[in-house]
């Protein structure tokens, strides 16, 4: 059941006015009878949006309030788990492959991008790992030159 259809009994006497007032006129009023019907739904329509609109973003406002984010369906100790896992088995062959070519160095870019991805998994599933000291830091800064 939609929204519009708690008032199906407001809408079916609405239609009944319509089509009697279409019988008491005649022919010549149908086309009025008819859009001044339809600018009714229209409006019930829009109502009925507007309404769900305005609640989803009060829902949104208030998620955003709190700080806390929806729960993401890839956002699972699984993934985490098994992307390090992976990480660690494909370490093993990058750091010989690198180390054997390019000795220290090798190594070091080689593990320099195993640490990379993994930094970049780690603020694709926890967004404000990063970045929330420096934004809380520089807050309280702010406040002390304010006083």
């Amino acid at each position: 059941m939609t929204g519009i259809d708690s008032h199906d009994a407001e809408l079916k006497k609405e239609l009944n006015a319509t089509l009697q007032a279409r019988r008491e006129l005649g022919d010549e009023y149908e086309s009025a009878l008819v859009d001044s019907f339809l600018e009714k739904v229209d409006q019930r329509i829009d109502g009925a949006v507007e309404r769900r609109v305005r609640r989803q973003m009060a829902e949104q406002q208030m998620v955003v309030a709190r700080g806390t984010r929806g729960p993401k369906p890839t956002d699972t100790w699984g993934e985490r788990f098994g992307f390090g896992i992976v990480s660690m088995v494909l370490a093993i062959p990058l750091s010989a492959i690198g180390g054997g070519i390019a000795h220290l160095p090798g190594l070091l870019v080689a593990w320099a991008g195993i640490v990379g991805v993994n930094a970049v998994q780690a603020a694709r599933t926890n967004p404000g790992l990063f970045g929330g000291r420096r934004a809380k830091s520089s807050q309280s800064s702010d406040d002390a030159w304010e006083d």
